[in-house]
């Protein structure tokens, strides 16, 4: 699995035709292969920061979104930002859920 985080800092004036421009791609975006999720938040105290997170099944998957139209929408923003956005990918080899809290916690509880 490949998540990948994109952090956008948005001229203040800018954040209402940033936000149009995030959620008119949440649908498009998910629906193309490979993607699992696609999720957008604003920072709690800086309004104008958003982060972009992307989970996809391959990177073959990633790499066809990056080279696509959609993504260009999303590269064509820059000029509504005050810096450069931001993008790291990740490469996710092992994923591990609840479980393993509960099983850890439950040796603690056992060690008390």
């Amino acid at each position: 699995m490949i998540i990948t985080r994109t952090i956008m800092d948005v001229l203040p004036d800018k954040r209402k035709e940033v936000i149009q421009t995030l959620l008119s791609m949440i649908d498009a975006v998910g629906k193309e292969n490979g993607c699992l999720s696609y999720h957008v938040s604003t920072d709690i105290e800086l309004k104008t920061v958003f982060s972009l997170f992307e989970e996809w099944k391959t990177r073959e998957d990633l790499e066809c979104h990056l080279r696509s139209e959609k993504f260009g929408v999303l590269l064509g923003t820059k000029s509504l930002l005050a810096k450069p956005m931001e993008l790291k990918i990740h490469t996710i080899s092992n994923s591990e859920g609840i479980e393993l809290v509960h099983a850890l916690r439950k040796k603690i509880d056992n060690i008390k």
